[in-house]
């Protein structure tokens, strides 16, 4: 997939024809959209129609703003009304209300739980009742539930009868109403249907937010979706044996990703819960306490008005665990560090407010006041958990070994310092211009003293105290949203750098590419592997390696891996588990069929990016009515005097080097976008003494076209030559210069022996359009279409049509579809590395 220019293709009849303007065509786009979608509503009534309910109920009984609700009486005393007939709890099965396990998945606690439950009830069950069925579904809700629900309040009854455990008698005597515990449920069940990779994170994701929520939030309805979740995972793996997926027949995930994700999984959850408390005022459970320790005393104070610092504010601290715990998915060892010292500071800080708790009780509060209320029981999470995240951190510290490349956190601590300085010198120049604003009036060096008290976050104020406070609208600006400014930094630059990868190529490993190559470098496309850019991965014994560079954290492969006959499978493995422990999510570009069928074995996904086009040499003539351009091209050239010559660039005359260096930066200079790298060669690719360069010079010694070729080794010896530099003036004369160069290519190394020559790949372009039916197959075909404007792929495609060549897919293979927008990424960036602001407005100018 390496040729970098085409001829282009003659207009059809249509290619003066009006186009659309392009609202009508994106209009019709939503359109077909629209249709699709109502015809595929057809196949899933259960849900519809249980949606409809839902919202016909909340309408009709008056519940859709703020929930089903009991009249009161005169003195404002709550009866008997919906809400005690619906929602679930311990008190409604006392009072023989036995049909609300079922009718309180029917409500929802306002307007906006009501929109957020249904957005996940149709996603999730449109999922399953395509997958299961209309009455597989709604049995599967059904028993779900009745398991979940029945199970949930068994758990609360039985927590209950512990009388000194203050949130159990809590949950006892409380009701609610919700539709997230059926959804839940229900997908949890569906898990059991998916693929082992799919079914972990499901589940792990949802039982780790189940459980936080109730840790942290502590209502009914958050122990009911606990219990619904685990109930779903049981009818799921006892009940809907024949819907599970087929076990994969090899697994190359390793422990060090599993333990990465587990420890990623453990610390957002320990973060995401206490923080969420800032936000919520009706949070009873367990380890609430833990909020004081993220959070801070004075940022739980609901009733005190707050703005968006003191929230962004609030947040920093669960945003610093956060970072750190995308770092450990990484398998950084910076992200270990940093989880270590932000968690033995949370200890601290926990022990700290513990203390300061326990002595405010001590000596303010009696047995009466805490009415039952067990301080060491409820304070405690300020310290354990903490506590407990060291002591998984450090057992699994093996974990953690990747490191970022050389100089990386010098120039982060450099830019910290740097935004600090200048943070600093702001902070401090306008404070003393606007000193009247605060209370009481800071003097110079108070102001000096307090800028790193407002880097704290503000709910800290509780441990240490400013001086001063602003009074006014500037002031508070300026004590807030430095501190804000100062960890964005950090934070940017953190995350920054736990993507960041080494990629030190060294001579030695180059030379033993090559060495490698010329023994087992049988694909087409192989030569590429010894481009720059590439970084080499090397098999234990050296006879097999994977050239690949790491693009946003995902390992894009340079064609197929170089490997002797018989252990491709081997060192595919070998390069996944070598990506494993670096963290990276790897992909397979641009490569044939055989590493498909490996990869295909791993249950790996797949997508036919470009089709190569194959010239066998062996008994090639061009005649026939077929090969009629091309005998044309040839006559042409010769009737203008205009021979085939071979060189190697590098011993080249100057002369026509600087002119094949003048046609290429007039091809460039033509185009909306840079010249495109990675598996497309330029100028620098023709320095290679191993490639050939075809050249169409006239008697004058004008060069009026250039092909370049590179070699293609089998055990030792050169069996092919593949096709990659193309260009050719843009005057008029030298029309079909390509169809007679890469002729008289196939004539000339026909004679010297060559089996086949590979005109390349044509990138997002299919000799039959339209023949895969996948969804993102289908996506590609359109990008292809929209980009033909800018670089002529499909344009590219048709011309290499003229040689009757033999066509094979090259695929994109890679883990599952989940990571596919990273590796698009990735490998956009490898194409365009430089491309700028300007560069991206013409090009969607041109798409336009």
């Amino acid at each position: 997939m390496s040729t970098t220019a085409s001829a282009p293709a003659p207009p059809g009849p249509a290619a003066n024809a009006p186009r659309r303007p392009r609202w009508l065509r994106h209009a019709r786009s939503a359109g077909a959209w629209g249709v699709g979608q109502l015809r595929q509503a057809r196949r899933t009534p259960v849900t519809l129609s249980f949606l409809a309910l839902v919202w016909v109920l909340a309408v009709v009984t008056g519940s859709l703003l703020s929930g089903p609700t009991d009249p009161t009486d005169a003195d404002g005393v709550p009866t008997d009304g919906l809400f005690s007939h619906v929602a679930v709890g311990l008190p409604s099965l006392q009072q023989g209300r036995w049909w609300t396990v079922l009718t309180s998945s029917l409500f929802a606690a306002d307007l906006v739980t009501y929109l957020l439950a249904s957005a996940l009830l149709l996603v999730v069950g449109v999922i399953v009742e395509r997958r299961w069925g209309s009455l597989r579904t709604a049995g599967v809700a059904v028993l779900t539930v009745l398991l979940g629900v029945g199970a949930g309040l068994g758990v609360i009854a039985l927590a209950g009868t512990v009388e000194s455990w203050s949130w159990a008698q809590l949950l006892a005597t409380s009701v609610e109403v919700g539709l997230t515990p059926l959804v839940v449920g229900l997908l949890m069940a569906h898990s059991a249907g998916q693929t082992a990779l799919w079914r972990h994170r499901v589940r792990l994701g949802v039982m780790a937010a189940c459980l936080v929520m109730v840790l942290y939030g502590g209502q009914v309805e958050d122990v009911l979706r606990l219990s619904t979740a685990a109930a779903g995972w049981v009818v799921g793996v006892t009940v809907l044996r024949r819907f599970r997926a087929a076990s994969t027949t090899a697994r190359v995930r390793t422990s060090y990703r599993e333990t990465r994700v587990l420890v990623a999984v453990v610390l957002v959850a320990s973060a995401l819960g206490p923080a969420l408390l800032a936000f919520s005022p009706a949070s009873d459970g367990p380890f609430a306490a833990q909020a004081y320790v993220y959070v801070g005393p004075s940022a739980l104070h609901i009733d005190t008005p707050r703005n968006i610092s003191d929230f962004l504010f609030a947040l920093l601290p669960a945003l610093l665990v956060i970072s750190a715990a995308l770092g450990l998915r990484r398998g950084r060892r910076a992200a270990w560090w940093s989880a270590i010292v932000l968690h033995v500071l949370l200890l601290l800080t926990g022990a700290n407010f513990m203390a300061e708790f326990l002595g405010f009780a001590a000596d303010n509060l009696t047995d009466a006041d805490l009415d039952g209320y067990n301080l060491y029981a409820g304070l405690g999470p300020m310290v354990v958990v903490p506590l407990l995240v060291i002591v998984l951190l450090v057992a699994t510290r093996r974990s953690f070994g990747v490191r970022a490349p050389r100089g990386t956190y010098r120039r982060l601590a450099a830019t910290v310092l740097g935004a600090l300085a200048v943070l600093f010198v702001l902070f401090v120049a306008v404070g003393t211009l606007i000193a009247d604003q605060f209370d009481p009036v800071p003097t110079f060096g108070q102001l000096l003293l307090d800028f790193p008290l407002r880097l704290l976050p503000n709910g800290y104020a509780f441990i240490i105290t400013p001086d001063f406070e602003p009074v006014t609208g500037l002031a508070r600006f300026l004590t807030d949203w430095v501190g804000i400014l100062a960890w964005a930094v950090v934070l940017f630059g953190l995350l920054r750098s736990f993507v960041r990868s080494e990629s030190v190529v060294r001579d030695e490993d180059t030379a033993r590419a090559r060495a490698v190559l010329a023994d087992h470098g049988t694909t087409s496309l192989s030569w590429l592997t010894t481009w720059d850019g590439n970084t080499y991965w090397f098999a234990d014994d050296g006879r097999a390696f994977v050239a690949y560079r790491v693009e946003g954290g995902v390992a894009i492969t340079t064609g197929d891996p170089v490997a002797p006959p018989g252990e491709l499978a081997a060192t595919i493995a070998g390069f996944l588990a070598f990506c494993a422990r670096q963290g990276w999510t790897p992909c397979f570009y641009s490569t044939t069929q055989a590493v498909k069928d490996v990869t295909d074995q791993l249950s790996w996904a797949s997508l036919q990016v470009a089709e190569e086009t194959v010239l066998p040499l062996g008994s090639l003539a061009f005649t026939g009515k077929k090969f009629q351009d091309i005998r044309t091209s040839i006559s042409r050239a010769a009737k203008a005097g205009i021979t085939a010559e071979w060189i190697v660039y590098p011993e080249a005359p100057l002369s026509l080097r600087d002119q094949i260096q003048a046609i290429s930066e007039e091809w460039v200079a033509d185009k909306a976008l840079p010249e495109m790298g990675f598996t497309l060669g330029g100028l620098d690719e023709l320095k290679d003494p191993a490639v050939r360069c075809l050249l169409a010079v006239d008697a004058d010694r004008t060069v009026h076209g250039i092909t370049s070729w590179m070699p293609v080794h089998r055990d030792g010896a050169v069996v092919g030559w593949t096709l990659d530099f193309m260009r050719r003036r843009s005057d008029g004369q030298s029309k079909g210069v390509m169809e007679f160069l890469i002729g008289s290519a196939a004539l000339d190394l026909q004679q010297e022996g060559a089996e086949f020559l590979s005109l390349s790949g044509a990138p997002l372009a299919q000799a039959e359009p339209g023949a895969h039916t996948s969804g993102v197959q289908r996506v590609l075909e359109v990008i292809g279409k929209t980009m033909e404007p800018v670089y002529g792929f499909r344009s590219l495609l048709r011309f290499k049509a003229k040689f009757q060549p033999v066509y094979r897919p090259m695929f994109l293979c890679y883990p599952e579809t989940a990571v596919l927008p990273r590796i698009g990424l990735g490998i956009s960036h490898a194409y365009l590395p430089n491309m700028t602001v300007r560069e991206a407005v013409r090009m969607m100018g041109q798409l336009s």
